[in-house]
C-alpha cells in the first residue's frame, strides 16, 4: 500500500493530487473551483468530494490506498504534527472554527466526505499551523490583557507551516547539511506571503499572526499595519468590523497599491512607467527586507536565505529587490544565476557571499503524503 491522495480545500475550492510514494510520483493532479459560490456550480465540499471521486474513476486503485491526506488550515495550539483523524479530532477542528471561520468549516465538511467515501482507509490531518507551534513564548506571545490570551486564544500562530516544513529541509539537503545543523530564513511569496525564521529545522518566529492577515505585504491582503487604524476608518465611515476585516483581506495589498494581485501585471506596470505599480513593488520588497533584518536579528547567525512559492520561485526582480543592500551582510545575488530559469532548487548568491540565497520550490502535497504515510506507518 504505496499511494496516498492528498486533498487541500480551500475556503471554495477543492485541489487534490494522488501520489505513488514508491517513486515518489503524481497519478492524478485536479482541483474543483468555486464551490458555493453561484448557482449551478458543485453547492459545497461535500458535493466537491463526489466531483474529485468521478475524476479520478478509474485511476485510485482503493487496495493500495494508504491514507489520505488532508490540509487542514488552522489547529490552534491543540495540534504539533500530523494527526489521525477520529471523531474527537473533528470536534477540536470544530472548536476551532472562530479563528478560521472561512476555512475549517469548509475541511470539516471535506473531512466528514472523505471519511465517508472510505470508511477503511486512514485519513490524517496535516495541519498549516504545526510547524509554528515550536514559537518560543515571547515570540507567539502579544501584549493583550490576560482573558483575550487565556480564554480567547489571541497569540501568534502562523501558517503555510507545510510549506515552511518541507522547504526548510530541502534547503539543508542542497546546503550538504542536516536541518538540525542550520538556521535560515524561508520566505513563501505567493498571492499569500509569509516570512519564518527557521533555527534547527525548528520554526522560531513566522510574520503571519493570530490570522494571516499580519505581516508580509500580500497580493489582497495588507500585512503589517497600525491596530488602531481599523477604529479609525469605522468612525470615519461607519464600517463595521466586519466590513473592514474584508477590505484588509481581501481589498488591500498589491491590489490596492498597484491595482492587481498579480506580480506579473505589477511588474508590466512598472516597466511603463506607472506610479503605483511602482510604489507596490518597492512596498513589497522593502518589507520582505525588514523580516529579513528582523530574523538575522533573532537567529544571530543564518546559514541560507530561501525563497520559496509562486513569486518567489518565478520572480527574479523582486528576489534581487528583497535582498538589495544587504551585501554588507554577506546577502548578495548573482545577476546571471538569479536570471537564470529552472524548476530545480538552487544557489542564486555568488561564489563569494557569506550566506547561501537559494531557491527552493515548494511541494505541500508530497510533504502531506510524506506526513500521513510516516503516520500510518
Amino acid at each position: 500500500m504505496n499511494q496516498v491522495l492528498v486533498l487541500n480545500s480551500g475556503s471554495s475550492s477543492i485541489k487534490y493530487q494522488l501520489l505513488d510514494m514508491a517513486d515518489r510520483s503524481r497519478l492524478a493532479v485536479g482541483h474543483v473551483e468555486r464551490i458555493g459560490e453561484s448557482a449551478g456550480a458543485v453547492p459545497d465540499h461535500a458535493a466537491g468530494m463526489q466531483v474529485v471521486l468521478r475524476e479520478l474513476e478509474g485511476r485510485l486503485d482503493r487496495s493500495v490506498l494508504a491514507a489520505v491526506g488532508h490540509r487542514v488550515v488552522h489547529g490552534g495550539d491543540r495540534f504539533h504534527g500530523p494527526t489521525l483523524i477520529d471523531d474527537e479530532v473533528c470536534a477540536a477542528i470544530k472548536e476551532l472554527i472562530p479563528l478560521a471561520p472561512l476555512h475549517n468549516p469548509a475541511n470539516l465538511t471535506l473531512i466528514d466526505a472523505a471519511r465517508a467515501a472510505f470508511p477503511d482507509v486512514p485519513q490524517v490531518a496535516v495541519f498549516d499551523t504545526a510547524f509554528h507551534q515550536t514559537l518560543p513564548p515571547p515570540a507567539h506571545t502579544y501584549a493583550v490583557p490576560a482573558a483575550w490570551r487565556e480564554e480567547l486564544g489571541v497569540r501568534r500562530y502562523g501558517f503555510h507551516g507545510t510549506s515552511h516544513q518541507y522547504v526548510s529541509r530541502r534547503a539543508a539537503e542542497l546546503l550538504g547539511r542536516r536541518p538540525e545543523e542550520v538556521n535560515m530564513i524561508v520566505l513563501h511569496l505567493g498571492n499569500g506571503a509569509s516570512a519564518c525564521a527557521v533555527r534547527q529545522g525548528k520554526s522560531v518566529d513566522t510574520s503571519m499572526g493570530m490570522t494571516p492577515l499580519e505581516g508580509l505585504i500580500m497580493g489582497t491582503r495588507s500585512g503589517d499595519l497600525d491596530p488602531a487604524i481599523t477604529a479609525y476608518i469605522a468612525r470615519r465611515t461607519g464600517q463595521s468590523a466586519e466590513q473592514t476585516d474584508e477590505v484588509l483581506n481581501k481589498a488591500s495589498g498589491m491590489q490596492a497599491l498597484g491595482g492587481s494581485n498579480d506580480m506579473r501585471d505589477i511588474a508590466t506596470a512598472a516597466a511603463g512607467g506607472d506610479p503605483g505599480a511602482t510604489l507596490a513593488l518597492d512596498a513589497y520588497c522593502y518589507r520582505i527586507r525588514k523580516y529579513i533584518g528582523a530574523y538575522l536579528a533573532v537567529l544571530g547567525r543564518i546559514d541560507a536565505v530561501v525563497f520559496t512559492a509562486g513569486v518567489g520561485e518565478n520572480d527574479p526582480d523582486v528576489r534581487a529587490g528583497a535582498v538589495a543592500g544587504l551585501e554588507h551582510l554577506g546577502i548578495a545575488i548573482s545577476p546571471k544565476r538569479n536570471a537564470a530559469r529552472s524548476r530545480e532548487a538552487r544557489y542564486i548568491s555568488p561564489f563569494w557571499a557569506a550566506t547561501a540565497v537559494l531557491v527552493v520550490p515548494t511541494d505541500e502535497e508530497i510533504e502531506i503524503a510524506d506526513q500521513a504515510l510516516a503516520l500510518v506507518g
